[in-house]
C-alpha cells in the first residue's frame, strides 16, 4: 500500500464511504505479515515506492501463491522474478490478471501501470545471448513506471552497430548495458555518454569467462566515468536501479 492508496483510505473514512473495521482489516498486516515462512513487507512501497519483489527461486508453488494472495490485499501490482512457466500458470488461479514474459522470467500479477516517466531508461546488449538478462532489466523498470526502449546486439565486436544509433544513446536519461564475454561494453557506452551508465555482467561466454567473472571485474576495472556495476546476471537490480535513477526528480503525489 503506497502513500497515494493510503490517502485515498483516509478520504473514504472521513467521508463515510468506509467504516473504520474496513479500514482496520486493510492496514492489520501493517508493516509487516507474517505467515512462518515468509515476512511480507508491506512497508516496502511507502519506503521505496514499489512493492517488495518475489524471487521466485527455492519457493514451492504454493508458498509463491500464498505471498501472492496476501500482496494482493494491499498492491496493485506484484512483480515475481526468476518466474517459470508452471508458477505462471499456478498463478492464474490466484488472479485474472497475469502476464507472463519467458525470455525475462518475470510473473506480473494485477495491472502493470501507466508510464510515469518522462524519460527514458535504454536497455543495451552486447550480443543476443544477454538479452534474457536484458528483459529482466527492461521489464522491471517498465513495471516500476518507466518509458523503457531497447537496443540489442551491438556489441564491441561491431563497433559500429553501436554508433550507428548514438541519437538513442544520446536520448536516454539512464542506460543499462548488459553483457558477457570481456564485458567492454559499458566502458565504450559510458565514454560517450552524459547519462548515468548501470552495467550488468552476464555469464554469457567461453571457459575463462568464468561464468562472468570476467566481465564482472572489468566492469568494476572500467576506466569511463559515470558506470556502476552490479551483479552477474542481476538484471533486476540493473532496472530498479534504473528506474530509481530515471524518477528521482519527479515530484511525489
Amino acid at each position: 500500500m503506497d502513500k497515494r492508496e493510503i490517502r485515498k483510505l483516509l478520504e473514504n473514512l472521513e467521508a463515510g464511504r468506509i467504516k473504520v473495521d474496513e479500514v482496520l482489516e486493510k492496514l492489520k498486516g501493517f508493516p509487516y505479515d507474517d505467515l512462518g515462512f515468509v515476512k511480507i513487507d508491506n512497508h516496502r512501497s511507502l519506503r521505496k515506492g514499489f512493492p517488495e519483489v518475489i524471487f521466485s527461486q527455492g519457493k514451492s508453488i504454493e508458498q509463491i501463491k500464498e505471498i501472492v494472495k496476501r500482496m494482493q490485499t494491499s498492491n496493485r501490482v506484484i512483480l515475481a522474478m526468476r518466474a517459470t512457466e508452471e508458477i505462471y500458470q499456478a498463478l492464474k488461479e490466484v488472479s485474472d490478471k497475469v502476464d507472463f514474459y519467458p525470455q525475462a522470467r518475470a510473473v506480473v500479477i494485477g495491472e502493470k501501470p501507466e508510464t510515469c516517466s518522462a524519460q527514458t531508461v535504454l536497455v543495451v546488449t552486447g550480443g543476443t545471448a544477454d538479452i534474457p538478462v536484458a528483459e529482466e532489466a527492461a521489464i522491471t523498470a517498465e513495471v516500476m513506471g518507466n518509458k523503457v526502449e531497447r537496443l540489442y546486439d551491438v556489441g564491441v565486436a561491431g563497433l559500429h552497430r553501436l554508433l550507428d544509433n548514438r541519437e538513442k544513446l544520446f536520448a536516454a536519461n539512464v542506460l543499462v548495458v548488459v553483457a558477457g564475454m570481456e564485458g567492454a561494453l559499458p566502458s565504450v557506452v559510458g565514454g560517450l555518454v552524459d547519462k548515468p551508465v548501470i552495467a550488468v555482467p552476464t555469464s554469457v561466454g567461453y571457459g575463462a569467462s568464468f561464468h562472468g567473472l570476467s566481465a564482472l571485474l572489468a566492469m568494476l576495472n572500467s576506466c569511463a566515468p559515470g558506470i556502476a556495476v552490479v551483479n552477474i546476471d542481476n538484471g533486476f537490480g540493473g532496472g530498479y536501479l534504473a528506474s530509481m535513477i530515471n524518477r528521482i526528480n519527479e515530484v511525489k503525489e
